[in-house]
């Protein structure tokens, strides 16, 4: 049911009959998903379907307990290092911003490059200013996260993420929190991120998003995914009678 046609050699995750229990619930229940290099995924599904903790178990902010996960060719075990290289290849964005409120927002995209990457500041800044521009707010990068629009807040927390050179980008519900007229703010960023080449698994029920940039679009209901295909096709003739319902609620 929830196969997917990428071939596994060019996979750049491989997730295998992933389960994840929270004490007796049991929120996600076998799901196999291939995501290829360069190819951008859209997740939807109702809530409490299993999407976030999916998107949570691929850099182990969530520990799966039976299944195989593979980033990269790394395989996420319990082995430490292996958990750092993944989280050092996957930028993660969530529905809150995360941003440190003390630090300017130049200091809040500097700071883990620095820290994990051992970059010099002036080359993390420079980095940083450039990120600024690709996410078309290098007018903010001395102020504070206070000062910002919530869309702005948005835009830092992913030029941060991009900052540590990811070859995967994951993004849980990333405008759910903010007004209509900042979402288009946010979206038009991930747009060109995913017309970049990044390999991006996005939570989202923005549909526009997903018919303009998705290759494939997975529904998760009930820790699973009924149903996969490209966006034009699950969109305009879904097979599953759930994901019927779900996209009639949403669709209108």
């Amino acid at each position: 049911m929830s196969q997917s046609n990428t071939n596994p050699e060019s996979a750049m995750i491989q997730c295998v009959d992933v389960h994840k229990w929270y004490g007796q619930f049991h929120a996600l229940r076998g799901v196999t998903l291939s995501v290829a290099r360069g190819e951008v995924v859209v997740v939807m599904g109702p809530s409490g379907s299993g999407k976030s903790s999916f998107i949570r178990t691929i850099n182990r902010l969530e520990e799966h307990q039976r299944g195989t996960i593979i980033v990269d060719g790394i395989e996420l075990t319990h082995d430490v290092r292996n958990i750092e290289r993944i989280r050092s290849e996957v930028g993660m964005v969530f529905q809150s911003f995360n941003l440190f409120p003390h630090l300017t927002v130049l200091e809040n995209i500097t700071l883990a490059p620095m820290r994990v990457r051992k970059m010099n500041r002036e080359r993390a800044g420079k980095i940083a200013r450039e990120l600024l521009e690709r996410v078309r707010i290098p007018e903010q990068a001395d102020k504070y996260p206070g000062q910002l629009s919530g869309g702005q807040q948005q835009r830092v927390a992913i030029a941060r993420a991009l900052a540590m050179e990811p070859k995967v980008m994951l993004f849980d519900e990333p405008t759910s929190a903010l007004d209509p007229e900042m979402i288009k703010e946010v979206l038009e960023v991930m747009v060109d991120l995913a017309k970049s080449g990044m390999t991006m698994i996005c939570v989202t029920h923005e549909m526009n998003f997903a018919r303009n940039v998705a290759h494939r679009v997975c529904f998760f209901d009930q820790g699973n995914i009924v149903e996969m295909g490209p966006p034009a096709k699950l969109f305009s003739t879904p097979e599953h009678e759930r994901t019927q319902l779900f996209l009639s609620q949403i669709l209108h």
